[in-house]
């Protein structure tokens, strides 16, 4: 027979009891003391924490001071500069003589314009030499209206600018029909057509004119200007031109934004106390900090107002961000009649405006013995595409082909948008049959109408970024490498000079390697669409690592100071810490050769304080938890000395004004911290 189960509840013996209470007994001694031991652990470390914090309060004082004296110092120093290089600057430009108008004098623009748009003589290289002149002063004016902040000034610069625009292109418009007007003497003996392609400094001219009237033709690749057109071939038998106009510049955003200022702005407006609107400002950048000039006074409220980071006072922001750290990334697409409107503050034209127009063929000369007969025509006519056809037929879409300059970056598949000159905006609508090829940078597309277009970047494809690092190269010189979201990029600098390098990209031998001023740099990296900057509107569209601004800015001063001497570093736990503070890892660092991964060290940088942390980047989790035997202090650059030697402090503290300010710049206009 099996043996008999044990029944349900069946009493333990006298021994298990005794040995399953005594088991009990001494777990629960272990436990107490364990508890006893995190007990006096604990006591010991807000003892220890009370202790440190007891003593920075006693420096806290003098460390202020001291930070607030290097600070003081090297503003003072870099705008007693500014002002002598703005003095300077403007010297300079009057003595240019170079023929174009200084942008702040109206009298001048007004006798530029007037005497330009009278002149039909000229020939046309002079007429493309002006064309660039105008562009120059164009440029000088969309400076000025960024800067501008009086309504009056706005306005002026406003109408200067559009009144300047309108005749650049219609001269372009009359150096074509220049052209055009010669064609049968210029015809090609292969296609038996005139085809002419003319580079200039700023722009490229693409002409075709329609002289054989070959039924079969199809369209024409104008290669060395990396344009091409197709057409239907109904309009191969007609007497038409066909113009091609590349501008290496984008003069229609700036009218775009102008005639539609952004609805979300005027909607913060309206929800901003006053009090809110007084202390609202935008990120700075490379481009503000250098170009406009403070006095001293100016200079003096600037630092103290900067130590309020560290003195606790946080109302004030001086960086924009969202209220989110993951905001919703607006698409492009709305809803009704705007569906298809390009929010200019998400998408930036790379390489600049193409213009592609048909019109009729002007009459061309009859030349005979001694004579020559012309027809007087008044301008370029425009030949009107869709075309109306017989038994209502739809009319082909217009074929068009772009390489992309060798001078621009495209980071992803660009989008193609038209300019709607009635509304004067761009839209995406209107374009099919789009086709990229990565390896030649081309794009094809059809268009259903004659439109001037651009291609369409995204402005923050690049952003945030995977991580970053700050190190030193020697005196006054340093290296800030980025690792992007699509594009590794670093950026040496020296003094107050700045040189972008990157990896293998076609066509940049313009731009990387060679030396300018943070300004120049940042300019020429936008227009090459490799953008790496931060602006008052990158939160809405760029997840962020939302910190206090003014905690934020602290930091970048003093890093800035200490860029001689110190690297610094992402650090995957400063998403972890809160937004009171940030984490980054920082050493000593005194040579250009890369830093090794054991020399690190995490620091906790906040309003109140700084310290060094125990945990490293390898760690299994975040704590706040400060290294054993270090201190605590006011100001990240005392918490950095702890650690630092005599000749590496002597080094840090004797950094020249313009390089510290250059690497304050260039942190802020990149706000590595927050958008990483």
């Amino acid at each position: 027979m099996p043996p008999k189960k044990k029944k349900k509840g069946q009493k333990l013996s006298k021994a298990q009891r005794l040995k399953k209470q005594q088991e009990e007994e001494e777990a629960a001694q272990l436990q107490a003391e364990r508890e006893e031991q995190e007990r006096l652990e604990n006591e010991r470390k807000q003892e220890e924490i009370q202790r440190l914090e007891e003593k920075a309060s006693e420096s806290r004082e003098q460390e202020l001071n001291e930070l607030c004296y290097l600070l003081e110092e090297k503003n003072s120093a870099i705008i007693k500069w500014r002002i002598q290089a703005a003095e300077k600057a403007e010297w300079e430009r009057f003595m240019r003589c170079d023929g174009v108008p200084n942008p702040r004098d109206q009298r001048a623009i007004n006798t530029f314009i007037s005497l330009w748009r009278d002149d039909s003589g000229s020939s046309i290289a002079e007429g493309l030499q002006l064309c660039n002149t105008a562009v120059q002063l164009v440029e000088e004016l969309e400076e000025l209206l960024k800067e501008a902040k009086d309504p009056k000034e706005v306005l002026k610069y406003q109408e200067a600018l559009i009144e300047v625009q309108e005749l650049l292109h219609s001269k372009h418009l009359f150096i074509a029909e220049k052209i055009l007007k010669g064609a049968s003497e210029n015809i090609d003996p292969e296609t038996r057509n005139m085809q002419t392609v003319s580079k200039h400094e700023k722009l490229t001219l693409c002409l075709w004119a329609n002289l054989f009237k070959n039924p079969n033709f199809k369209g024409l690749d104008f290669e060395e200007a990396g344009l091409g057109f197709r057409i239907p071939m109904h309009l191969a038998g007609s007497d038409i031109a066909v113009r091609m106009l590349h501008t290496h510049y984008d003069h229609l955003s700036m009218l775009a934004r102008i005639r539609h200022p952004s609805q979300e702005q005027i909607v913060e407006e309206k929800t901003l106390s006053p009090q809110e609107s007084d202390t609202k400002q935008s990120s700075p950048s490379l481009q503000s900090r250098n170009s406009s000039p403070q006095g001293s006074e100016g200079s003096r409220s600037q630092i103290f107002t900067q130590m309020e980071a560290l003195n606790g006072h946080m109302s004030s922001q001086a960086f924009s961000d969202a209220p989110t750290t993951d905001p919703t990334v607006p698409e492009v697409a709305m809803t009704g009649s705007r569906a298809q409107i390009v929010d200019l503050m998400q998408y930036t034209t790379l390489g600049g405006v193409f213009y592609y127009d048909l019109f009729h063929l002007p009459p061309q000369p009859i030349r005979g013995k001694g004579y020559t007969i012309l027809q007087i025509v008044d301008g370029l006519k425009e030949f009107p595409y869709p075309t109306g056809r017989p038994n209502n037929e739809a009319c082909p879409p217009l074929g068009v082909s772009i390489t992309l300059p060798d001078w621009v970056v495209n980071m992803e598949p660009p989008l193609v948008a038209c300019w709607d000159a009635g509304d004067e905006q761009w839209r995406l609508d209107g374009i099919t049959d789009v086709s990229y090829e990565e390896a030649e940078a081309r794009i094809s597309f059809s268009m259903e109408t004659l439109q001037t277009f651009a291609l369409m970047q995204n402005t923050y494809a690049n952003l945030p970024f995977r991580s970053w690092e700050l190190r030193p190269l020697g005196q006054n010189s340093a290296l800030l490498a980025i690792k992007g979201a699509l594009l590794d990029i670093s950026i040496t600098i020296q003094n107050n000079q700045c040189m972008l390098e990157m990896e293998q990209q076609r066509g940049l031998s313009h731009l990387t390697g060679k030396w300018m001023s943070g300004p120049a740099l940042q300019n020429a990296m936008l227009k090459a669409g490799i953008n790496i900057f931060a602006s008052e509107h990158t939160h809405k569209y760029v997840s962020i690592c939302k910190k206090k601004s003014l905690t934020e800015q602290a930091a970048y001063e003093q890093m800035a100071l200490f860029a001689s001497a110190c690297a610094f570093s992402w650090s995957k736990w400063n998403a972890k810490c809160g937004e009171e503070h940030l984490v980054l890892q920082a050493c000593e660092h005194r040579d250009p050769t890369p830093v090794p991964e054991d020399s690190w060290s995490m620091y906790l940088v906040g309003a109140q304080r700084s310290q060094r942390l125990e945990i490293a980047e390898n760690s299994a989790a975040f704590s706040p938890d400060h290294a054993p035997g270090s201190e605590f202090h006011s100001t990240f650059i005392h918490m950095l000395q702890d650690n630092m030697s005599p000749d590496g402090i002597a080094m840090a503290t004797n950094s020249h004004y313009l390089f510290v300010d250059a690497v304050h710049s260039l942190l802020c206009a990149t706000r590595p911290v927050v958008f990483s």
